[in-house]
């Protein structure tokens, strides 16, 4: 009916303006606008592939259009101040104003309910301390490492140069410099664009880019050639990370110009996927001998890995193997099931991997169990954006933390959601030249070391609210949660927490025990009770009502 309606429409228009061109012989111009929408509506009754703009020739476009725009609909019309997603217009604003040095205070009261189920807040101190923010740092390296890293309480998550434009690689990297801090520089390796002056934290996945054999594996030559420059202080094994958990990164080949192809090389143009796992090691021991490999090639640099809690007896028999082999890594990065910053199947952000909290939590019970915390920095990472946050994770059980996407807000996204699309309009995430021209280096990479001082001053000022002097004297009772509308509970509360070398004793406590008797030092495979028997028993007490 629609497509009908659209042929008797255009007829009529075309006949009606030729025939008072007959008289006016201006009315020919009309045609101009006319004949182009004709056109479309044409070619929308030709096509196949969209059966709405099909049926409804022309004014189908539209909803193709409104469904573009979506996210900026959102952004400016329908979100208020707290609900947006995956970071609210509150807290977007926070980081543009402390990345722009301008007024960051809140007028007027919170807008937050003080009473809802699972509002988080520290309780102050009255009689608080003044803390030094350029203090808040942590020195990373085991026994095991002769160039131990003073690092900041807060760094740049990884983000890769392909995934990010070279523009905010250069802005990011800038930015760490002036603020004394640290860059990740994501798996897809160091880059001319990375050395800029900052300290880097060199990530390393599946695809070993930059120290890589043409058959795609590990290449010790060219590992060594690069961890050992002065710029790299601390390198990093992404086992998994928070987006995508279980699946190799991704690159879109929209990306993938000349100069990505031939610093990762790989094929021009093409979706770049990194295998799923590692081809260095397959089980836990070769893990750590990996860790330790890497470790002697840098001439001792701190050598840790990264990942997204998935199975507890795997991460747990990488423990195993701490105590039977006596190499720890230098520091562990627990990424949440909330985090990412790039591309990912929506699955796999919305439905693998543990939440940061329980992640976190569990990875610091874990290494106080085996009596290895001490030697072991865990780093945070997972949607970390303000003071809050970050004192949060300090207190649940990380040394450190990590943030991408507030560092993207830094350098001006402004939360489009097409990093996966190559048209970011910020520049931030692209590699279309027109759009990168946009990000200017000069000025944003300020803008990154502003947000970082002033979100690191802001933590300072917490603790000393909170009557502490560090950092460190953080504990997972210091962060309230609200329960219900009158019930209240500390994390210490909510979950149990291990004492030193408790999962060394004779009786494991229950809440570990089984992932504990089934992990193995030597194999990532379940090394519990046979699998059948206890699917059967499973069904047997499911069938008895209990």
């Amino acid at each position: 009916m629609a497509r009908k309606l659209f042929f008797l429409i255009s007829i009529i228009v075309i006949l009606s303006i030729v025939t008072c061109a007959l008289f006016k012989s201006w009315v020919w111009y009309l045609l101009i606008p006319v004949l182009p929408l004709v056109v479309i509506g044409i070619r929308d009754c030709i096509q196949t592939r969209h059966a709405i703009k099909r049926n409804f020739p022309l004014i189908g476009n539209f909803r193709y259009l409104f469904e573009e725009i979506r996210p900026e609909i959102n952004q400016y019309f329908v979100e208020s101040n707290t609900d947006g997603v995956p970071f609210s217009r509150e807290r977007r604003s926070m980081v543009y104003q402390r990345a722009k040095s301008t007024l960051d205070t809140l007028p007027f009261g919170t807008q937050k309910d003080v009473y809802e189920e699972g509002y988080e807040w520290v309780n102050h101190s009255m009689i608080p301390n003044t803390v030094n923010p350029e203090r808040l740092r942590v020195t990373v390296g085991g026994p095991d490492c002769t160039q131990p890293y003073d690092c900041s309480i807060f760094n740049i998550s990884a983000m890769s140069y392909g995934a990010l434009s070279k523009n905010a690689i250069m802005a990011l990297n800038e930015g760490a410099q002036m603020g004394h801090f640290a860059h990740n520089t994501g798996e897809g390796g160091v880059t001319p664009y990375h050395l800029r002056g900052g300290d880097l934290i060199w990530q390393i996945g599946t695809g070993y880019f930059g120290c890589r054999k043409p058959d795609g594996t590990f290449d010790p030559a060219a590992f060594a050639h690069c961890a050992k420059q002065d710029a790299v202080k601390m390198i990093e094994l992404k086992i998994s990370q928070g987006a995508k958990p279980g699946h190799g990164g991704i690159l879109p080949g929209s990306k993938v110009d000349a100069e990505i192809a031939s610093i990762r090389k790989v094929p021009l143009g093409e979706d770049v996927i990194s295998p799923s796992a590692h081809s260095a090691f397959s089980n836990p021991t070769e893990l750590l001998q990996f860790v330790r490999q890497l470790r002697e090639l840098s001439n001792g640099k701190p050598v840790g890995f990264k990942i997204c809690v998935g199975k507890r007896r795997e991460f747990l028999s990488v423990c195993k193997a701490m105590i039977s082999t006596g190499i720890t890594p230098d520091f562990i990065v627990v990424d949440g099931g909330e985090g990412g910053t790039g591309a990912a199947p929506l699955e796999f952000s919305n439905h693998i991997g543990c939440p940061l909290n329980e992640g976190l939590i569990f990875v610091h019970n874990a290494l106080v169990g085996i009596g290895k915390r001490d030697d072991i920095k865990i780093i945070s990472a997972g949607k970390i954006a303000s003071a809050f946050d970050m004192i949060k994770r300090l207190a649940l059980g990380a040394d450190i933390c990590y943030s991408a996407r507030a560092f993207m807000l830094a350098l001006g996204c402004i939360q489009a959601l097409r990093c996966n699309h190559n048209n970011c309009p910020t520049g931030v995430a692209t590699q279309d030249k027109t759009l990168v021209s946009g990000l200017v280096v000069s000025d944003k990479n300020k803008r990154v070391a502003s947000y970082h001082d002033r979100t690191v001053d802001s933590v300072a000022e917490m603790i000393g609210a909170m009557g502490l002097r560090s950092s460190e004297d953080l504990r997972a009772w210091h962060i309230m949660r609200r329960i219900d509308n009158v019930s209240v509970m500390h994390y210490g509360e909510i979950y149990d927490y291990l004492t030193e070398n408790e999962l060394l004793l004779e009786e494991v406590p229950q809440s570990f025990k089984r992932a504990w008797d089934a992990a193995d030092a030597d194999s990532f495979d379940y090394n519990g009770p046979d699998i059948s028997t206890r699917k059967y028993h499973v069904k047997l007490h499911k069938s008895q009502g209990a």
